[in-house]
């Protein structure tokens, strides 16, 4: 057992200066290598809490090397003084709380094998490597940090990518049917689900928070290249922004271009359907939902909208949320510039009914074909 008492600064100092000589010659792993090496081995994200909360390798755990604070501290020192001042603030921090790491990383790592990175694989990453190795971990090294996983995510959205499109009016059932699609064997990308957001102003509502921007692109990155070349997956029609998040601009074209089967179902239909949904939900959260589209209902729409949700009238509320929402899609769709738009007429939100009726308007018409012809990705 290695019993790690607190150096002085000095003696971190030349640790760690001999460490980094040795870092800097050492094996470093790939991204793709890095993120598929060892199940067993957890990634540690050894920056920030505030670079790691803004975004971070989707599954990392943070194993931050300074605070917020500290960093910030450091970097004053680094822009204002020198990079050797920062460098032995950086070490005054460090030294005393080698233990607490070690002890952390080991909750974290029971099998003592981690994944490592910092942001650009430097001084912070060439620390804790110094440190846990000396505590006999197996420690496997990011090349480039986090940096090179944000280059790698955003270079993902710039790819062609055959892909079909879902669409249809507010209360569609849309989600509900892509899911469906899922369990049938096809292959879907739920951007609403990686946003926790369903697009519209209620839909927040029953959610966890929203994601950071930068996370949202993270793990869609990641789940775009994990999946099969050989499939064509379902998405959702979407505007650019999903909530706060927005998608990725090179990403939003590709979609616009694809494919897109519209599921046509009566008004009175997706009413039922929604009122029967956001009745289970908080009236205040109806009311603020419908007070932020109160400009585009008109004050009257509104008021009776709101009179409504008091009421409990929860088909009333719908019916006049969605004269909104029916004009606002119905003006996108006459101005969509998808290689084909197949309409799929339905009398039923019901999603096994639905999805089945999409699947059989994909074969007839040919659109996985079309999908993944060179003219399309071209295209987009």
């Amino acid at each position: 057992m290695v019993v790690l008492t607190a150096p002085t600064p000095r003696e971190v100092e030349l640790r760690v200066t001999t460490s980094y000589s040795y870092l800097n010659s050492m094996p470093r792993l790939p991204l793709s290598e890095f993120l598929q090496g060892p199940a067993t081995a957890p990634i540690l994200d050894v920056r920030a809490p505030i670079e790691y909360e803004q975004g971070h390798i989707p599954g990392a755990l943070s194993l931050p090397l300074f605070t917020d604070e500290e960093r910030a501290r450091i970097g004053t020192a680094y822009k204002q003084v020198s990079q050797d001042r920062a460098v032995h603030i950086g070490l005054e921090f460090f030294g005393p709380k080698m233990s607490r790491v070690v002890k952390r990383a080991q909750k974290m790592a029971p099998d003592k094998e981690v994944r490592l990175h910092c942001w650009r694989g430097g001084m912070r990453s060439g620390a804790v490597l110094w440190l846990l190795e000396l505590a006999g971990f197996r420690v496997h090294l990011l090349d480039k940090g986090y940096k090179d996983y944000r280059r790698w995510a955003l270079a993902q959205f710039t790819e062609p990518r055959p892909m079909l499109i879902l669409g249809g009016l507010t209360g569609s059932g849309k989600t509900d049917v892509l899911h469906e699609l899922a369990r049938q064997g096809e292959t879907i990308v739920d951007l609403e689900g990686l946003a926790s957001h369903k697009g519209s102003s209620f839909g927040a509502i029953g959610l966890p928070p929203q994601p950071t921007p930068e996370q949202f692109e993270n793990n869609l990155a990641l789940e775009l290249d994990a999946l099969p070349t050989t499939v064509v997956p379902w998405l959702e029609d979407e505007s650019l922004t999903i909530g706060r998040i927005t998608i990725p601009k090179p990403f939003f074209e590709t979609m616009r271009h694809a494919p897109l089967v519209v599921l046509d179902i009566p008004r009175a239909v997706r009413t039922r359907k929604l009122a029967a949904e956001y009745g289970k939900e908080d009236p205040q959260q109806l009311a603020e939902a419908i007070q932020r589209i109160s400009k585009r209902l008109g004050g009257l729409a509104t008021k009776d909208a709101l009179a409504a949700i008091e009421s409990g009238d929860m088909e009333q509320m719908v019916d006049i949320a969605l004269t909104y929402y029916d004009k606002t899609y119905g003006f996108g769709l006459d101005n969509k510039v998808n290689s084909r738009i197949v309409r799929v007429p339905s009398d039923t939100c019901d999603p096994v009914v639905n999805a089945g009726l999409v699947r059989e308007a994909v074969r007839r018409e040919g659109l996985v074909e079309l999908a993944q012809s060179p003219a399309q990705h071209a295209g987009s």
